[in-house]
This record gives C-alpha cells, structure tokens and sequence, in this order.
C-alpha cells in the first residue's frame, strides 16, 4: 500500500498505477535482470566473472535502506533492531571484505605465501579461512600474517584504516542505542539522582533517602508512570482520552462510586484525575488539612489511624474512596473544609487524585453521585461526632427560606416584567399618535 492523506490505500490497481509511475520501477527493473546469462557469451567469461555481472542486485541498496527505516519506525523494539541492524552490517562488511581477500590470494596465488589464502580442496574451507582472516584484521584482534607483497601491504593497511573507521561507527551506534534507551526511562520514570544529591547535600539521613531509593525502585518494577500526562499531552483531545481510558478505565470501574456511571462520562473522568503513588508509612492526608482533592484506591490498602499515628480504626482498600467531606459542602459539617481523619497508606498503594475543581464540575452533572456522596460523608460526620445536627436543621430552613424569598423575587421580578412591558407599548402607541397628528398638521399647512 501507499499513504494517501496519512491514510493507508491497500487498493490492489491504485497501488500498481503509483508504482508503475514511481522512480522506484525502472531502478527495481534493473535490479532483476539476469546480467549474469553474459557470462554464457562467447569470450565474455575471461573478462566479466560471474560476480561481478550480477553488480546490477546492488541497486536495490536504496530500497533496503528505505524498508530498514519503515521497519524501525514501526516495530515495538526499536533498540533491538538498531543492534540487530548493526550486526548484519558488521557481518556483511567482514565477508565483502572476505571475498576481496581471497579474490586477490587467487590473483597472486593460493598458498604462495603465509599471507595468502592456502589452497584448500574444499570451497567452505577457502570461504571459512577468508572470513576468519577478514574478521582478524577488521576487528584488529590477533596476530595476522605479515605481509610480504606490494599488493598484501596495500590490502592489510585499507583494511585496518576500514576497521578504525567500522569502531568509530560502532562506537557511535551503541552510544546512541544506550542513550534512547536513557531517554525512555526519562520520559515515563522520575530520576532519583537530583533529589538524592539534594539530600545530601543537606545533610539529610540515609534513612530518608533509602526511602527514596525504594519509591523510585517501586516505580519502574511495577511501571507505575507519574509523568503519563506530559507523555499525553501532545495528543488531540479524543485521541487522549481513548489512550486514557484504554489505560485507567478498568480500574475506575472498580470504584463504587462509577459503576453505574456511563462510558462516555468516565472516558472524560480519565482526563482529569491524575494517578499518584504513596510508599509504605507515608500519610496521603492528615486530620486538621485544608482538603484540596479526593482520593480513589486503584491498589493497595490504607488505614484509618488514631492521633497516635499506630492505631489503625479502619482499613480501605481497593475501589473505595475517601476524601470528598472536605471539598462538598455539607450542612452542619463542624470540620469545614478541614480533613477529618489521618489516612496512612499501608504499602505502597495506586491512587487516584481528582482536585476540588474537577470534583465540582462533575457533581454538577451528576446530581445523583451529589447525593451518594453527601449522605455518606453524613454519615461519616455523625460517627465522629462532627455533625452539629441543629446547625444542619437550622441550614436546611435557611436554605428553605432562602428558597421561598427566591421564589417571591422570581414572581415579583415577572410582575414588574410585565408592567414595563405594558408602558413600552403605551409608549410606542402615544408616538405613533404623535406622529400621525404631526404628519395632519404639516399638510393642512401646504
């Protein structure tokens, strides 16, 4: 196929007409024609060997370079195929430069010296000695024959300079493979490296940066990805949230609070919760906080603890969430917008962190989650004795009160509507009276 738009066409006829007028089908043409039946000519073989009638296969050089780069583009391991393309070159050098060799040992004579190829019976044999020389002196391993020709001297020192050169590329290509491979870490994993130097530098103990160590260690053993959004944000907004949701929407069905929420909300949901990642002892939130987000369990388990920071009241684990008394606004709630429990995460737990604007944005749409989430943060509040029932009674009547002044204001607004719009067509009718009572008198006067 080709692409057309960005879109690729398997059309069977349109893809032979583009090709048919490609520059690609002369050059691929000339790459098959067998050149090598000139050899059968009479008095052709003493001057053009077989070999090098077929130079034509060379051509299609471009064309392998071309599907080298297609195939590195798109495989999952691009890496892998850098060195496995580097070897094939490698290889493939190392014969070119086998075949020269033997070529020039059959020119000044098999076994004549130590330094040309020895006259084998046997075709592997010569190919396996050539190549095993070739690698020696390409490779600059080993001692190899000393040359004792013109030639041989001439041969030995090009092949050492193409050696220098091949470590040079070698060199050059495994420094860039291992730096993409340095890059891909980069991009989705944090680098431990800056905050442990920080650490160090002010005198912080080994006990905080093992701990550290040990977040950074958990990161990339069970691929959890922080940074997934920078990674993300280059992506048109559908395209985002499909990746998103493909993602996280397994998990997110595993709340209680979502199940019964449609595909598409939870599709947009993805984009605004972001995940984070607490290590074992570490408090997600204390009590007494300025409550900023919720939070949703994806894994791991956390505790409920006392002020002691030991006792543990209660354990939530995976699919629960807590958090949300803090950020909605429920009547006669003593706590405010303050936390009202320490949560500590037991090991290292997956969460899922929605901040008070995107909490408000999609109780807006979604009364009913208002409510779920309103009656059990009251019921919360009463166990803890946070609940100052009068101060809720005397909120609602407020609110009821609030509600009925609304109601006479609507009504008395829309009673005023009304006699302003009965005074504006007085209004217009008197001008036109007006109007017609000057248009009389101007033509009695003519």
């Amino acid at each position: 196929g080709f692409l057309e738009d960005g879109i690729l066409v398997q059309d069977i006829s349109r893809t032979r007409r583009r090709y048919l007028c490609s520059w690609a089908f002369p050059w691929d043409v000339a790459t098959v024609l067998p050149t090598e039946l000139l050899c059968l000519l009479s008095g052709v073989p003493g001057v053009l060997g077989v070999p090098a009638a077929r130079a034509n296969r060379c051509l299609r050089v471009p064309r392998l370079f071309e599907a080298f780069d297609r195939c590195e583009t798109r495989t999952g391991w691009p890496n892998a195929f850098r060195v496995a393309k580097l070897m094939l070159y490698l290889v493939l050098g190392i014969h070119w430069h086998g075949c020269l060799y033997f070529a020039l040992s059959t020119r000044l004579g098999l076994g004549t010296d130590r330094w040309v190829c020895p006259g084998f019976a046997r075709p592997l044999r010569r190919y396996l000695h050539s190549f095993y020389f070739s690698t020696l002196v390409l490779a600059m391993v080993g001692d190899t024959p000393e040359p004792q020709r013109e030639e041989e001297f001439l041969f030995t020192i090009a092949g050492f300079l193409l050696a220098v050169l091949g470590f040079a590329t070698i060199t050059g290509s495994i420094s860039t493979v291992i730096a993409n491979l340095s890059a891909a870490d980069a991009a989705f994993y944090p680098d431990a490296g800056p905050v442990r130097r920080y650490l160090r530098a002010q005198g912080a103990g080994r006990r905080l940066e093992g701990r550290v160590v040990r977040w950074h260690q958990h990161l990339r053993a069970q691929h959890k990805l922080p940074a997934e959004w920078e990674v993300l944000q280059h992506l048109p907004q559908g395209l985002r949230a499909e990746v998103a949701a493909s993602v996280h929407l397994p998990a997110l069905r595993r709340v209680g609070l979502f199940r019964s929420w449609e595909h598409g909300v939870l599709r947009q949901l993805v984009l605004r919760l972001r995940p984070q990642v607490f290590g074992p002892g570490e408090f997600v939130c204390r009590r007494g906080d300025v409550g900023r987000e919720m939070y949703f369990i994806r894994e791991g388990r956390l505790a409920v603890v006392a002020e002691d920071g030991v006792t543990q009241l209660a354990v939530l684990g995976e699919g629960l969430y807590f958090g949300e008394i803090s950020l909605i606004n429920i009547k006669g709630n003593m706590a405010g917008n303050r936390r009202t429990a320490n949560i500590l995460s037991i090991g290292y737990s997956d969460l899922f962190c929605l901040g008070k604007e995107d909490l408000a944005e999609v109780l807006a749409e979604f009364p009913n989650a208002r409510t779920a989430m309103e009656a059990k943060g009251r019921e919360l509040l009463l166990r803890m004795g946070q609940l100052d029932t009068g101060a809720e009674a005397a909120a609602a009547a407020a609110e009821a009160e609030a509600e009925r002044q609304l109601r006479g204001l609507e009504v008395a607004l829309e009673r005023l509507q009304t006699r302003a719009a009965r005074l504006l067509a007085q209004l217009e009718a008197s001008a036109l009276r007006m109007v017609l009572r000057v248009q009389r008198l101007e033509g009695q006067l003519r």
